[in-house]
């Protein structure tokens, strides 16, 4: 469907995917002076630790998960992505140990220079994402804007006894990563060049789901996922949430074929050093600075970090005992 847009579909926006986050330093100082969604009572999961989605308790053994997540084009395909951008959307509710019942589509376009029906091939894409997580798809909200932007409110169900937090995280547990790394950066190369990168569209097009249930099912409490702050960024805010500090094997990370040499060339995208230099203070680092860049890449649907050990995907570090005031991270 690329082919039927008068431009590139990346052309149209600044920047792409989760990259365009706000920079996790600034989000945290606008929100600190913020009054409302402290956990407490039915309110399980809030604002305070800026875990993937906000949990209520219905009653004794269910609770309702729910989180928003949408972004500007990452890949020129309209189809591939409205799926990327709702598998990212509903990997918010995997990482809470969930299962999402219900989204509705949030779509911006810009009809003076896009012709609106193409916006039907990008609901198509994700519809066909929802169809497989098995996620009813109802409808949304539209407006016109500037930038195209494309992604999912979502509804999950969780058990309250049994849920993946990012404050849960325990001194001596071990690191397993579910997706490769280096996605901001083919993503980069993507929208300067035009390559197409198949292997990174099928990871981003890829649920969390078979990876919630299994943590799950292996006991796991704590777990996030890995987006638009990257490794680094994600992991500081657990072992600030969970109160321990990190230890990562660099070379234990596993990452897209190309992702490294893309980096070498300078596709970089500038979510990722906004990353590296947010999580610089709390590093102690042995590894070169293109080694933490790679680390603090910015992630579009990116796989989940959980705390446990689950079959099938690597262990990249564990969680240690908190040795000073602050959160800290030692990369290897």
């Amino acid at each position: 469907m690329a082919s039927q847009l008068p431009a590139r579909l990346t052309s149209y926006a600044a920047g792409g995917g989760c990259a365009c986050k706000v920079p996790p330093g600034e989000l945290e100082r606008v929100l600190e002076g913020l009054p409302a969604g402290r956990a407490g009572a039915d309110l399980l999961v809030g604002v305070e630790n800026g875990d993937d989605a906000a949990v209520v308790r219905l009653d004794g053994d269910r609770a309702v998960i729910a989180t928003a997540d949408f972004f500007t084009p990452v890949v020129d395909d309209l189809r591939d992505w409205g799926r990327i951008a709702a598998a990212n959307a509903l990997s918010d509710v995997y990482a809470m140990g969930g299962e999402p019942l219900v989204a509705v589509n949030l779509l911006a376009w810009p009809r003076d220079l896009l012709d609106f029906g193409l916006a039907a091939e990008v609901l198509a894409g994700g519809a066909e994402v929802a169809a497989e997580a098995g996620c009813h798809l109802a409808g949304g909200h539209s407006i016109d804007d500037r930038e195209p932007k494309y992604g999912l409110a979502v509804t999950g169900l969780g058990d309250p006894a049994h849920l993946l937090r990012n404050d849960a995280g325990q001194a001596g547990l071990p690191l397993t990563l579910t997706k490769p790394l280096g996605l901001g950066i083919l993503n980069n190369r993507h929208k300067t060049t035009g390559e197409v990168f198949p292997e990174a569209v099928d990871v981003m097009t890829t649920l969390n789901r078979d990876a919630s249930r299994a943590a799950l099912a292996a006991g796991v409490a704590c777990a996030t996922d890995v987006t638009g702050f990257g490794l680094l960024g994600h992991l500081l805010k657990l072992c600030r949430a969970s109160v321990v500090d990190a230890e990562i094997d660099a070379a234990a990370v596993p990452y897209v074929a190309g992702a490294r040499e893309s980096l070498a060339d300078g596709y970089l995208p500038g979510g990722s050093r906004r990353n590296l230099d947010w999580v610089r203070p709390h590093l102690d680092s042995r590894v070169t600075d293109d080694e933490l860049l790679l680390l603090a890449d910015a992630q579009t649907s990116g796989g989940l970090l959980v705390v446990g050990e689950l079959p099938g995907h690597p262990v990249v570090g564990r969680l240690v005992r908190r040795a000073g005031d602050g959160a800290r991270v030692a990369v290897r």
